[in-house]
């Protein structure tokens, strides 16, 4: 069963990709006197109290010279760890047909796909134990979960204050850094401590590259991470920048996961 949703939460990245062909406290302060990687490390709580946001979010994979983005959009609910997108894939490369946005509901060691395709029926969901993927669903599903990301901050082992700049008309501190994984789920609540154990196994290297905006009350409001794994069937390292934009903290957000008998049991064809 691992073997088998392992393949069909691997897709939707893998099938883009076929189809394309310890440092110490960082740099200086932030402005404010503050440590950046003591900064970092709470930025995920800062979410937490924020309760929800809206979100953004752009997968960018480069291999054999060919460059495809995925995009989605949805809510987040930090508290239960719960989230809602609807990820668009880019069009084959003929550019004849556009895929239908495909649903997915993000929780604890877990990834719920709809409108899946490969043969699964149009009510049915197909459910992905993120633990048995080798990127922990950082890059899988096309979109990187907002908690998830902002976890990764708690593997920051050096970081730099850049500056201050906006976002979306935001007043905002950066700061650049590189994230260690498997720290990262070692400090993880238990939510991500299985997923993000297996993306430090799994990627071509579990050091993580960042840059992140915070504003005034250290919550994220953009952040980038770099990710490099091995593409099996081509035999080559796919780059990966996953970028997450988070808005309007605060909002109302309803993610139900699917009852028992809504799942698609069945087998999921390839490609």
């Amino acid at each position: 069963m691992a073997e088998r949703q392992h393949r069909v939460g691997g897709a939707i990245v893998a099938g883009v990709v076929v189809l394309s062909g310890c440092g110490g406290s960082g740099d200086g302060g932030d402005g404010r006197g503050g440590d950046p990687v003591v900064v970092l490390h709470a930025a995920a709580e800062r979410l937490v109290e924020a309760g929800s946001s809206k979100a953004r979010t752009s997968m960018e994979m480069a291999t054999g010279g060919t460059r495809v983005t995925i995009r989605g959009e949805g809510v987040y609910d930090y508290r239960r760890q719960l989230g809602q997108l609807k990820v668009l894939l880019p069009q084959d490369p003929a550019g004849e047909s556009e895929h239908r946005p495909i649903t997915e509901l993000l929780a604890p060691g877990a990834l719920f796909m709809k409108n899946r395709g490969a043969g699964v029926p149009a009510d049915k969901w197909v459910r992905v134990d993120t633990a048995t993927l080798s990127d922990g669903n950082l890059v899988t599903g096309g979109a990187t979960d907002p908690f998830a990301a902002a976890e990764l901050l708690r593997g920051a082992r050096t970081a730099t204050y850049v500056g201050k700049t906006d976002v979306a008309g935001i007043a905002v501190r950066h700061y650049r850094g590189t994230a260690d994984l498997a720290v990262a789920a070692r400090d993880a609540t238990d939510g991500n401590k299985a997923s993000l154990g297996a993306a430090a196994k799994g990627f071509a290297t579990a050091h993580v590259p960042f840059d992140v905006y915070l504003d005034d009350d250290g919550r994220i409001r953009k952040i980038r991470h770099r990710f490099s794994f091995v593409n099996g069937q081509q035999k080559g390292t796919v780059a990966v920048a996953s970028t997450t934009l988070l808005f309007d903290f605060g909002v109302a957000v309803d993610v139900r996961l699917p009852d028992h008998e809504d799942i698609y049991a069945g087998k999921i064809a390839e490609g």
